[in-house]
Parts: structure tokens; C-alpha cells; sequence
């Protein structure tokens, strides 16, 4: 398909977003962009979240990933759905009752100024390397089907993305995304749905003998309970529920959209009613990444040494316009779902923790935000430009570890605000976030270096939050 058809296509998904945030936005204010006023229905939430949750990187590269790890990602996910059973039976309630804007201010009262700022400092450094990781991806396939074709660089691409979304988002903020993440999901999910299909009449064999071959593929194996793999049950469940409470229980992205329903009850509902809907999408995706292996195989259609190409390569090139034109608004939704949650956070969490907003006249306020916004669109250009340029390997396996160094130390200090008894010595809480990723690299290689078979997997960051909530046991003392 002509790279222009497929640009005007993109420039249209655009418009549509612009439609939605022009009348989303007639009666926006500063509290519309960081918590929507508090009038979102949940049922909106909760399916908006799931697009935002996916992004890119489940879109492509978790069915690539099948080719390497089977379906082993699926423990990870039923370690996610029981994090998520947790922040809404116990999180949500406790942010809601607190009445806040940005969470990471329900640590001041226990840890401090300097713990609440910590946190929140490694929150806005997480989330950037995060939506970056998130957006590489989406952008990566957008230039090699579109841009590269008319000449246009990777660069020139991943900026005209985040300008696009800077614009439908600058001025409502949360009150634009929870609305525009609906349309996302949906298009995201209908382009995957889309394109199991017309594999399946692709091949042309019946269902039920297609269903046999995939379920009896060694691709599509779910359990692994070696002990040394880094795939292992255990590892990856339990990893699954704690990474999951620190990405989405302590972070300002996820927890913001919840708050922005009306009541308690309804994030609480929201997120269970999520949470179901994210298991069913994840596993829809891998069995996507296997009947992508089974296409490849039944043409002789060379596997990239990446796999998160193979995708790309079938969806566009064999599989006819529809799917291609589905294909590429399923990868934009994912690149603008994901990217415009992810900006609005970072803007709000510097701008209520770090600048004190909400003290501040609001000509004021609203010139701060808009240059706050502005700036953390060019942060994340510029770590997708870097990572771009460094990255070799699978991008779903990148996040998590990034996850787990990043998001470590904000699991630590939440979960020492809400259970230890001591009281931490404020000037060491930095020092200790810092060091407790470095201690946990150089454990991870003495492990490694010891236990032959070991590989460090989505565990890290469970031994990150151990070590540093070690850290602040020994640099505390009785409250």
C-alpha cells in the first residue's frame, strides 16, 4: 500500500482525536487537566486503561516474543491480575480517602520532604524511560511503513508523534485522555482481532483444525517450572503482582485516571472490571504472536533475528490493504495511548510536587504546565532517540528490566511508609534509592556468576525493593 494513503490515513486518526479533545476541553480548567474534575464514568476508565496499559510494546512485541518464550509471558499477567485485585481492594480506597492529587504526597507526613520528593523524583525518571520504551516501538513501525518510504528520518518521526499528541492533550490533559484512550482500545483490539482472522482464512483450514496445531505448538506452553529459568512460574507470578502494584498501585499514570471517577466505589470497580479486560487482551495478543509463527512457517517467511519485526512484516506486507490500514491505526492508537497518559502524568506529578501548582495564580499556573508538558515530550525524543540507537534486544523484556531498577525503590518507601514502625533518617533516603539499583546489578552478576543456569529475570525488582528497604531499616529508628 502507497505510503501516502497510509499517512493520510494516520493525519485522519489524528483529526479524530482532535475532534474529541476540542469538545472535551470547551469548559477545561487546571484541575480539569490533573484530575478531570472527578466526573469520569468508570466504565470509560476502564476500558481506556486497557489500551493505555497495552501500548506499543504489547501490541508488537509480545507476539513476537512467542517465538522465544512461548506463552511463559502469561504468568507474568496472572501475577498482574492479582496486583490489580490488590490496589483496588486496598490502594484506591486509601488514595480516596486522602483526597489527593498527586500520590506520592501521602508520603510527606512518614517519610518526609525528602522522601515524598525522592519518590516522586524516581516516579517522573521511571515513566519517562518508560513511555519512551513504550513509544520506540509504535514510532519504529510507523517510519519503516510510512516516513522511511517518503524519505523522512526516525527522529524526524518519533517528534512529529509527540507533537501530535502535545496538541490534543496540552489543554484538558486527563479529562482529553480518558476519553480519547476508549477509542484507542478499541481500535487497538479490533486491529488484533482483525488480523488473527485473516491469518486463519489466509491459510485456509477450518478453525477447529487450526485451533489443534496452535494448542499442541510448543509456542504456545505456559508453564515453566524450572528452577533457573528466567521464565520459572514462581519467579514470573510473583514478580507479576509486585511489579504491578509499583507500576500501576505507586504510579501517578495509573492512579491519576482512576481518581478522576466519581467516588471510591466506582475506581474500585473500575479496576477489577480492568483488570479482567487486560488478561483477556494480553492473551488475545499471544494468540496472535502464535498464529504469526504458524503464517511464517506455512509461507517460509524468514523469522528477523528481532522478532518484535515479524509483525510488522506480515500485517503489512501478506496480509492484504484491510489489515494494513487496521495494522496501522491499532499501532497509532497504541503509540497515542500510551505516550499522551504517560506526559500528562509527568506533567502533573512536577508540577503539584516538585513546583507547588496549586499555590499559584492561575495565569500562572496554566503557563507552568504548559511548559512543563512541553519539556517531558523532548525528554521522551530523546531517550527514544538514544534507545533507538543502543537497543538489541526484545522491547517487552527491556521495559520490565528497566521497570525493576526504576521502580524498585518506589516500592520500597511505600511499602516502608505503610508497614514498618520505625521512622527512616530523611537525608539517607536518596543515597539509599540510589545505591539499592547498583547493589542490585552487582547481586544479580554475583548470582549469575555463582548459579550457572541463573538468569535475572522480572525478579529484579523484588530484589531491588528488598534491598532498599533494608537499607531504610538500617538508616531508621523507633517512631
Amino acid at each position: 500500500m502507497s505510503p501516502l494513503i497510509l499517512f493520510s490515513i494516520f493525519i485522519s486518526y489524528f483529526l479524530l482525536l482532535l475532534i474529541i479533545s476540542f469538545f472535551v476541553g470547551q469548559t477545561s480548567n487546571t484541575q480539569s487537566f490533573f484530575t478531570g474534575n472527578k466526573k469520569s464514568p468508570w466504565f470509560v476508565v476502564a476500558f481506556g486503561m486497557v489500551g493505555a496499559t497495552l501500548s506499543g510494546v504489547t501490541f508488537i512485541s509480545v507476539p513476537g516474543e512467542v517465538g522465544n518464550s512461548a506463552f511463559h509471558y502469561f504468568q507474568f499477567v496472572l501475577g498482574n491480575f492479582a496486583g490489580y485485585i490488590i490496589i483496588a481492594t486496598l490502594l484506591l480506597p486509601y488514595y480516596y480517602r486522602k483526597n489527593i492529587i498527586s500520590i506520592y504526597s501521602v508520603l510527606l507526613e512518614k517519610m518526609g520532604p525528602e522522601g515524598y520528593l525522592t519518590t516522586s523524583g524516581f516516579f517522573i525518571v521511571s515513566k519517562i524511560i518508560g513511555a519512551a520504551f513504550r513509544l520506540y516501538l509504535a514510532a519504529l513501525v510507523i517510519h519503516l511503513a510510512i516516513s522511511q518510504p517518503l524519505g523522512i528520518s526516525f527522529e524526524a518521526t518519533v517528534l512529529f508523534c509527540l507533537v501530535l499528541i502535545w496538541l490534543y492533550t496540552h489543554n484538558s490533559g486527563i479529562k482529553t485522555v480518558v476519553w480519547s484512550d476508549m477509542l484507542q482500545t478499541a481500535v487497538l483490539l479490533t486491529a488484533v482481532i482483525a488480523t488473527i482472522s485473516a491469518i486463519i482464512i489466509n491459510l485456509e483450514i477450518p478453525f477447529s483444525d487450526f485451533s489443534n496445531s496452535i494448542m499442541k505448538s510448543a509456542e504456545t506452553q505456559i508453564f515453566d517450572f524450572k528452577s533457573g529459568s528466567p521464565h520459572n512460574f514462581f519467579k514470573q507470578f510473583i514478580s507479576g503482582i509486585f511489579i504491578t502494584i509499583a507500576l500501576n498501585g505507586f504510579d501517578q499514570d495509573i492512579v491519576q485516571k482512576n481518581l478522576t471517577c466519581r467516588s471510591s466505589n466506582k475506581a474500585r470497580k473500575n479496576m477489577l472490571v480492568f483488570s479482567v479486560m487486560f488478561v483477556v487482551a494480553i492473551f488475545l495478543f499471544l494468540i496472535l504472536g502464535a498464529t504469526i509463527y504458524q503464517f511464517a512457517h506455512f509461507h517460509n517467511i524468514n523469522i528477523p533475528e528481532k522478532t518484535d519485526y515479524l509483525l510488522p512484516e506480515i500485517a503489512l506486507n501478506h496480509l492484504g490493504y484491510g489489515v494494513a490500514v487496521l495494522f496501522i491505526l491499532g499501532i497509532s492508537a497504541a503509540a497515542f495511548s500510551s505516550a499522551d497518559s504517560a506526559t500528562t502524568a509527568l506533567t502533573t506529578s512536577f508540577c503539584i510536587d516538585f513546583l507547588k501548582i496549586e499555590g499559584k495564580k492561575k495565569k500562572i499556573q496554566r503557563r507552568l504546565r504548559n511548559w512543563v508538558h512541553l519539556v517531558f515530550n523532548l525528554l521522551i525524543f530523546i531517550v527514544i532517540v538514544l534507545f533507538y540507537k543502543l537497543n538489541n534486544e526484545s522491547v517487552v523484556n527491556s521495559i520490565f528490566k528497566a521497570a525493576g531498577y526504576t521502580y524498585g525503590p518506589i516500592l520500597a518507601v511505600f511499602t516502608f511508609s505503610f508497614f514498618s514502625k520505625r521512622k527512616p533518617a530523611y537525608r539517607f533516603i536518596l543515597p539509599v534509592c540510589i545505591a539499592s539499583p547498583l547493589l542490585t546489578y552487582l547481586f544479580t552478576i554475583f548470582v549469575s556468576s555463582i548459579i550457572i543456569e541463573y538468569r535475572a529475570g522480572f525478579e529484579i525488582i523484588i530484589i531491588n525493593a528488598l534491598i532498599a528497604y533494608t537499607l531504610l531499616q538500617l538508616f531508621s529508628k523507633k517512631h
